[in-house]
Parts: C-alpha cells; sequence; structure tokens
C-alpha cells in the first residue's frame, strides 16, 4: 500500500468516526460487554475450580491429606551405632530434606508443618494403677520422638522434655510430655512416671516432665494422628463382650527416638509432609493425582526408597481427596456448559443484529459508493478498517477488566474467547455489509415477509438444524450432562439448538395469525388496528435475527432461573427429608420413648401448629416374599395414596428388613400433608378401615399398614406375621406410598401406634414456627437424652462449597445476560426500522393522523410481535426444561459435600419466575421504545421527515 493510499484513507476513518460518534460508542459499549463476558467465563471457571481443589484439600483432615512416608526400624543385623544414628533427629532431619526436593510437581510441602521422628506402631498396655480403668482394662499408650514440639505447643506446666545425656538403646530413662487433653482424660500429673517394657532391659521409665496445649489442633502436625493431641476410647477387639479401654499418646524429646528401639512396640520411623495448597490451581488437579499415584506405587516411590531406605512405603489419603473434587468438577462441568454455549449464541446474535442495524443504516451511502466505481475490497477494507479501531480497543479492554475483576485463572483461555468476539464483529460486519453490495441496487427492495416464500436451501438448513435439535436432546435423555469423555459439546447445546428451531417455526408461522387477525381488523372503523397488524406482518423487525435472540435469551434465562431455584428447592426438600417436619424430638438412643408430660409440654408452646407422636423401629426382619401369584396382586391392588408399587420396585429395592413406623392416623396426616408429602389416608389405618383389626393376641392379630413400595412387593396381599420390640403381630398392607415424614427414605411400615403393645412415641414431629430457645428449654427439662433438630438449622448445613458458589454465580449471571440481551435484542430490531416509522407517521400526519393516533399505530404495531416473541420465549424455555430436565441431576451442585445428604437425583423444574419475568420485561420494553418513538416523533415536524430525495 503506497504511502498516498494510507493518508487518503485515515482522514475517511476518522471523518466517519466523528461522523456517527454514537453508534460507534455504542458498538465498543456492546462489544466491551462482551468481550468481559467471554473473558470472564473462563477465568471464572479456573478460579471456581481453583478455590474448590485448595478448600477440598485445607479442610480435609490431615490424616487424609498429609502425606506420611515411614520405614520400619533399621534392621538387628545392623550395628547399634548405625541403627541408632538412623533414628536421631539430625539423620531425619537430613532424609527429610532430601525428600521434600524429591516429591514431584506439583506437589509441594508445606515446610512450616512438616513433622519426622520415631514412633511406636503397636499400643503398649500401660499398668500404673493411677490410669483410669473404664471396664478394668488398663489403657494401651503410644511413643512418639517428634520433631518441632516446642514450635507447635505452648508449655502449661512443668518443662520441656529433654535428654540430659545421649539416648540410645540401652537407656533407661527418658522425659515426655502429653496434652492437656490427654493429661486430664487420662490422670497424667507432672512427674508422673510410665513404665515401658524393653525387650534388653527390665523396663524404661518414662517420666512426665510437663503438660503442653497444642497452638494449631486441628492442624497436621497435631491431626495426622489424632491420639498425639486426645486419646481415645475403644473397644476392645478381643474381647467377646463391649469393653472399652483408653488409648492414647506420650510425646518423647525429639533426641529420645533410639531408646525405642530396644521395645517390643515394632518402632518405626516416619516424615510427614503436609501439602500446600496456596500454589494449586483447578488444572493441576489432574496432574496432582498422577503425581500421588507414582509416589504411591510408580517411579516416585522409587525415588522415596533411594533416600529413605529400601523398605520405605508412602500413604496418603491425597490421591482421594482429588479424585472426589475432579468427579464434582466433571459432573458441574456439563451444566456450565450449557449456560455457556447459550449465553455466548445469544451474545453472538446480538452482535450479528448489531451488524445488520449498521448494515441497514448505511446502505444508501455503500450503494452510492458502489454505484460509483467503488470495488467491493475496497469497500470492505474502508469497513475493517473502520470496524477495528472501535472494536479492538474495546475487546482489550474487556479482557484488561476481566483480568483485574475475575479471581485466579488462567490468562491464555479468556484472551482466546475475548479475541474472537472482537474477531466476530471485525469480519462479520464488513461481511454482512458487502455482500449485500454484490451487485448494484437501483433502489431500496421492499421486505415483506408475509408474501416472501422460503427457498429451497433454507428449508434445508432449517431441517438439518431440526435433526441436529432432536439428536441432542434424544442423548441428553438418554445419558444425561456427564460422559465418559468429558463435556459433549452437542448435548450442552441442546437447548440452543430448540431455541433455534422454535425460532425458525415461528417466523414461518408469525404470519398466519396477523393475517387472520387482520380481516376482521379492516371490517372495522377507523384504520390504526388494521395498519397496525399488517406492518406488523411485513415488518423486518419480525425477522429471524431477532427472534433467534429473543428465544435464546429467554430459554438461557429461563434455564439459568430454574438452575438456581432447583438447587434452593433440592436443599430444602433435603432438610425436610432428613427432620421430617418443621421440628423433631426423638431420643438420643434409638430405643428411647418420650414422656407424655414432655409431649403435652411440647404441643403447647407457641408456634406449634401440629404435634404427631411417631413410635420408629429400625431393623424389622421382613417374611421370605410372597408367591409370584400374590407378588402380582399386590402390584396391581389399589395403591392408597395412588402410588404404583409394581414388582419393579421390589426388584429394585429387595427389602429384607424395614422400619415400623407407629403413628396416630390424624395427627401424622396433617403433619405428612404439611410437608408436602402425598396425602396419607388415615382412614384405613382404623379400626373401621379397609381392613379391621381382627380381635386376638399375637400373631392372630392383624394390623392394617401403609408400606413403602418395596415392602408392599414383597409381603403381597395377605397378613403376613411381623417381630418386633413393640409387639408380635400380623400385617396386611391396605397402601402404599414412598415416603414417609418420620424416616429417611429406606423400606417401611406404617401402622396406628394404638394397637402396638409397645406404643410409646420415640418421636415427635413439629409443624409451625416454634421459639428454638424455648423448645430446648421445654426438652431439657426432660433431661439430657433427648435432642431437637430443627430444619431451618439442618438446612444451614448446605453451605456451598467453593466449587458450588462459582457455578451458582455463573448461572446467576446466564440469567442477568440472557435477561439483558433479551431487551438489547428488543431494542435492536425496533430501532432497525425506526426510521421507516418515523417517516410513516410524518407521511400519516399529513393525512390528517393525530398524534395519539401515532402513539397507538406505533404501540399496536410493535406489540404483536413482542406478545408472539415472549409467549414463543415462555413455550421455548419450559419446552427445553421439560425435555432435558431427565438428563440434568442438580445433585453436585445442591448436596454434594454434606454428610448425611440425600443423594437421590435432583431433577430440574421449571421456575415461573425465571420463566415470566424476562418474558414480560420484553412486552413491557416493546411497548415503552414505541411509546417513546411515537413521542419524539410527534416533537418533529413532517418536513424534517420528509425531506426531497428521501427513498424512505
Amino acid at each position: 500500500m503506497s504511502d498516498g493510499k494510507r493518508a487518503s484513507e485515515a482522514p475517511w476513518i476518522r471523518t466517519r468516526l466523528r461522523t456517527a460518534p454514537g453508534a460507534a460508542s455504542a458498538l465498543a459499549v456492546l462489544v466491551l460487554v462482551t468481550a468481559f463476558l467471554a473473558a470472564a467465563f473462563p477465568r471464572a471457571v479456573d478460579a471456581y475450580e481453583t478455590k474448590g481443589l485448595r478448600h477440598d484439600i485445607t479442610t480435609a483432615p490431615p490424616s487424609r491429606s498429609v502425606v506420611e512416608i515411614s520405614r520400619p526400624q533399621p534392621g538387628l543385623e545392623l550395628p547399634q551405632e548405625q541403627r541408632e544414628a538412623a533414628t536421631r533427629s539430625d539423620e531425619l532431619a537430613r532424609v527429610g530434606g532430601k525428600l521434600l526436593k524429591a516429591l514431584p510437581a506439583p506437589l509441594r510441602a508445606d515446610t512450616s508443618s512438616v513433622a519426622y521422628g520415631v514412633r511406636t506402631t503397636k499400643a503398649v498396655v500401660a499398668t500404673e494403677p493411677w490410669l483410669p480403668r473404664p471396664d478394668a482394662v488398663p489403657p494401651r499408650l503410644s511413643y512418639a520422638a517428634q520433631s518441632g514440639l516446642e514450635e507447635h505447643a505452648t508449655l502449661v506446666a512443668g518443662a520441656w522434655p529433654a535428654t540430659p545425656a545421649e539416648v540410645t538403646e540401652k537407656s533407661g530413662a527418658v522425659q515426655g510430655v502429653v496434652t492437656e487433653e490427654t493429661a486430664s482424660l487420662l490422670k497424667v500429673k507432672v512427674g508422673a512416671t510410665i513404665a515401658l517394657p524393653a525387650s534388653l532391659r527390665k523396663t524404661v521409665t518414662v517420666t512426665i516432665t510437663g503438660i503442653v496445649a497444642p497452638r494449631d489442633p486441628l492442624g497436621s502436625y497435631w491431626s495426622a494422628d489424632p491420639l498425639m493431641r486426645s486419646p481415645s476410647l475403644v473397644p476392645d477387639p478381643g474381647s467377646p463382650f463391649p469393653v472399652f479401654f483408653w488409648t492414647g499418646t506420650v510425646l518423647l524429646a525429639k533426641d529420645a527416638g533410639p531408646v525405642l528401639l530396644g521395645t517390643a512396640a515394632e518402632p518405626a520411623l516416619y516424615w510427614r509432609v503436609p501439602p500446600d495448597a496456596t500454589a494449586l490451581t483447578g488444572p493441576d488437579g489432574s496432574r496432582l493425582r498422577a503425581a500421588v499415584a507414582t509416589l504411591e506405587s510408580g517411579p516416585g516411590l522409587l525415588k522415596v526408597r533411594e533416600i529413605a531406605g529400601g523398605t520405605a512405603v508412602v500413604g496418603t489419603g491425597l490421591g482421594h481427596l482429588v479424585e472426589a473434587n475432579a468427579r464434582m468438577r466433571d459432573a458441574i462441568s456439563p451444566v456450565i456448559a450449557v449456560a455457556a454455549l447459550g449465553i455466548g449464541s445469544v451474545a453472538a446474535v446480538v452482535l450479528l443484529m448489531t451488524g445488520a442495524l449498521i448494515a441497514g443504516r448505511r446502505r444508501a451511502e455503500l450503494a452510492l459508493m458502489r454505484s460509483r466505481g467503488g470495488s467491493l475490497r475496497g469497500i470492505g477494507g474502508r469497513l475493517l478498517a473502520e470496524t477495528a479501531v472501535t472494536v479492538l480497543p474495546a475487546t482489550a479492554l474487556g479482557l484488561l477488566l476481566a483480568t483485574l475483576l475475575v479471581g485466579e485463572g488462567r490468562w491464555w483461555p479468556g484472551a482466546l474467547a475475548a479475541a474472537g468476539v472482537g474477531l466476530l464483529v471485525c469480519v462479520a460486519l464488513p461481511l454482512r455489509t458487502t455482500l449485500q453490495h454484490i451487485r448494484p441496487v437501483l433502489g431500496t427492495p421492499r421486505e415483506d415477509m408475509v408474501s416472501a416464500r422460503p427457498s429451497r436451501r433454507r428449508t434445508v438448513v432449517e431441517l438439518t438444524l431440526l435433526v441436529l435439535a432432536v439428536a441432542a436432546v434424544t442423548a441428553l435423555r438418554r445419558r444425561g450432562t456427564s460422559t465418559e469423555g468429558g463435556t459433549d459439546l452437542l448435548v450442552s447445546a441442546a437447548p440452543v439448538l430448540v431455541a433455534l428451531i422454535a425460532a425458525l417455526v415461528l417466523v414461518r408461522l408469525h404470519p398466519l395469525p396477523l393475517r387472520l387477525a387482520t380481516r376482521p381488523m379492516a371490517r372495522l372503523r377507523g384504520a390504526i388496528g388494521f395498519l397496525s397488524l399488517a406492518r406488523a406482518g411485513r415488518s423486518s423487525a419480525g425477522g429471524a435475527l431477532p427472534l433467534l435472540a429473543l428465544l435464546l435469551a429467554l430459554a438461557t434465562a429461563a434455564f439459568g432461573g430454574s438452575v438456581v431455584a432447583g438447587i434452593g428447592d433440592a436443599r430444602d426438600d433435603a432438610a425436610l427429608a432428613s427432620v421430617g417436619a418443621d421440628a423433631r424430638i426423638s431420643g438420643r438412643s434409638e430405643r428411647t420413648t418420650l414422656p407424655e408430660d414432655l409431649v403435652r409440654t411440647v404441643s403447647g408452646l407457641d408456634g406449634v401448629r401440629n404435634a404427631a407422636p411417631v413410635r420408629v423401629e429400625y431393623g424389622i426382619a421382613l417374611p421370605k416374599p410372597a408367591s409370584d401369584a400374590a407378588a402380582d396382586a399386590a402390584a396391581d391392588g389399589d395403591g392408597g395414596t395412588g402410588t404404583d408399587s409394581g414388582t419393579g420396585a421390589a426388584a429394585a429395592t429387595d427389602s429384607r428388613v424395614a422400619a415400623l413406623v407407629g403413628v396416630d392416623p390424624a395427627s401424622y396426616a396433617r403433619a405428612a400433608r404439611a410437608a408436602g408429602l402425598p396425602e396419607f389416608p388415615a382412614e384405613r389405618l382404623r379400626p373401621g378401615g379397609a381392613a379391621a383389626r381382627t380381635a386376638g393376641s399375637g400373631f392372630d392379630r392383624v394390623l392394617p399398614a401403609i408400606a413403602s413400595p418395596g415392602v408392599a412387593a414383597r409381603l403381597g396381599k395377605e397378613p403376613r406375621a411381623i417381630e418386633t420390640l413393640s409387639g408380635n403381630f400380623s400385617v396386611r398392607v391396605v397402601g402404599t406410598t414412598e415416603r414417609a415424614a418420620a424416616v429417611s427414605p429406606t423400606d417401611f411400615l406404617i401402622v396406628d401406634s394404638r394397637s402396638l403393645e409397645r406404643g410409646a412415641p420415640t418421636t415427635l414431629l413439629l409443624t409451625g414456627t416454634p421459639d428454638p430457645g424455648k423448645l430446648r428449654a421445654a426438652v431439657a427439662g426432660g433431661g439430657e437424652k433427648y435432642a431437637v433438630q430443627l430444619r431451618s438449622e439442618e438446612r444451614a448445613r448446605y453451605v456451598d462449597t467453593p466449587m458450588q458458589a462459582g457455578a451458582q454465580r455463573i448461572y446467576l449471571t446466564a440469567v442477568a445476560a440472557g435477561a439483558g440481551y433479551a431487551l438489547l435484542a428488543v431494542l435492536l430490531s425496533l430501532l432497525q426500522t425506526a426510521p421507516e416509522r418515523k417517516t410513516l407517521l410524518a407521511r400519516l400526519r399529513t393525512m390528517g393522523l393525530t398524534t395519539a393516533q401515532g402513539r397507538r399505530l406505533l404501540a399496536f404495531e410493535a406489540t404483536p410481535q413482542a406478545v408472539l416473541a415472549a409467549g414463543g420465549g415462555l413455550f421455548t424455555g419450559w419446552a427445553a426444561i421439560a425435555l432435558l430436565s431427565p438428563g440434568i441431576d442438580l445433585v453436585p451442585l445442591a448436596l454434594a459435600g454434606v454428610a448425611g445428604s440425600d443423594t437421590s437425583p435432583v431433577t430440574l423444574r421449571t421456575d415461573l419466575w425465571s420463566l415470566g419475568l424476562p418474558a414480560a420485561g420484553v412486552v413491557v420494553l416493546t411497548a415503552a421504545v414505541a411509546g417513546v418513538q411515537a413521542w419524539w416523533a410527534s416533537r418533529r415536524g413532517s418536513i424534517t421527515e420528509l425531506r426531497a430525495g428521501d427513498s424512505r
């Protein structure tokens, strides 16, 4: 390119930007926001994966996360001096330093908490009479000479253990300390002595010189082996009876390790290396898992044995932690990909709409340049340069903002995403504009959607997209969002394809209701209704691109909002399933019954609307299954609550034991109704119900029972004998229900507690909002053997992990971005036809149209398209959720990581607010913009709009 050409181009670009600064600024802002979102998404994913990996490692018990390298004591064939030298702290420190350097990347050690020493691997019986013996069994103690004691503990009483003389294998006395908790529970005092049996002499006397308090009790130094910090009461494995004894650890001086070589307690050398998670990132998870695997049984273990000895072994639970983190990440990633593809598609369509708007505004200008000999390459180059001057700085600024504002993450995925946005705008806008001028156009053609006939090429494209959408939805319903090979983009794009097909179908069907509505409007007085519907049917604002943007945005917003709402609903349901009601009072032991005074007192508290006493007995052995004919009859019988109790459920559960639930039918029915369970048929458990109780005793008494489907299929419809602690009797199943309010999802039998020989309640289910303090005070009056569970407190246990919180933030952003892009699509579609509307109003005003009529005309013209788009968006969002919900499991986002939570699949459900609010916003914004356009047009004179030579 010559210098003269450069000089001629630069003023033209500068002149164009000065001529239309508003359009250039609007395009720059749109590109800035889109580039920011595109760059922020991969960084946000990296950030929550990084935080999740670090959180899982740092919050895990040190006994699982610490990498422990250990080896048995030096061989007896070695000289005594060499054996003792291997157990001294200097040699252990030297070996530990080499081991830290040999750790494979990305595994790094937290050097401030590294510990090494010598410990006994076999607990030794302590026969001192002053030690506690709960069941007349003496305690068993372990001994450890561990480094760093003074750095990780505070001396509470006495003095630090020391080694006045060099300790050898034959030493007869050493010093040690215990923690405050050990001293309290084992009655150890400063100055006490404990005899440690030895093989080469009678005993080694261990003198307790001090009591220490851990500075970080939960840190790896004290919790890698919890017995170092706290003693434990454990059962005696060799006793046939439940006999317990104390076990704990005595900490020796760090240089007292050689003395343990002379004992029969099987001493071992060890190095405990806590991992440093501060430098780990989310993508390091796979490398970290491989590093741990090679340490445990690979080349890394060979290197460890070269340093620590040929018998060294590596033990850690770090690999399981990283594997669990990877499973959660793999479960969350496909669900996040659905939101990412949805928002990315909406953003791309909106950018294309912006290019179409700009191309439409400059059609006359470029047609003039083309008619005067301008080449397509020259026009395209000028447009590319003009666009790049605006877009590239906005893209770079969006990337910079994403890098600064979004958490820690890799730089290059965000840079590629932002570059993709800039490239799309820089290429699509000039390409879209120049393709319209391949042949010079003498006039502006009319785009009449009603009279346009779709081409064969368009039909083929639409059918191809339909096949892709059906394939994606089918695959998602069959196998879910997770695949063994990672995230399937076709499956994750299923909501986008569903919205795309709906948009194309709506564009084809759009003229039909307008054509039908135009005919009766033509017979009415006045031209406003007829003109508005006629123009709405052929307006370019109703093209495929705006409708596609609206439907994609509304479907994505509805999908994201339903995911966020589904997480909350799943946690509410899990809390309710765990407690059974708003509050639950039960004995700390399964057989503890509630006294009548306690039941009356709690039932009378303010806020308690219903109290249902329940007797729960777990582990009831069920009789052998009924015959096949009886099982089939039970499956075909009346289900009581309307729940099918077919043999499929029995085959799935193979029920052999069940929980017996004795209830008061009336109060339990109210509790089940308040918990949202299916209607409980209380009348079937009463004497006059479907199966009245038979007089008699023992197995002669036949009690009607409501059972879970598996139990009902096993028992059949004939009376079956049941042996329980509440009495022996026979039951006849009179109905089934999937869930019971008193027990977690399991197999159960519900009977009337008044018909049991021992029917005292063990649980009280409360409905209402009692004051927690008063409730606990009332229960505490009955003793400490009763526990209170609140549904609100159980719900509070479901605190988001960093990975779950990050995924939810992404979906909230998806909802907001989807709604924003939907409103922007409405604005762009209306702005595209704004000049035509102004000209129409000016012409009609010269024919006598009043200002009020002009406003109604624009409002009526825009409303049908907005209503159809909003209705299509509602239907698309609902259909996408309904079609894809069987393949979406929200357990990793809602319940993963909470011990004891119900892990049954959590399916996606439609959230009406996320579905309806964006759609309503589209209609309201369309009406508002149309009103503003009409008001602005009424302020301008007709002469301003109807200029000579204007082609509009």
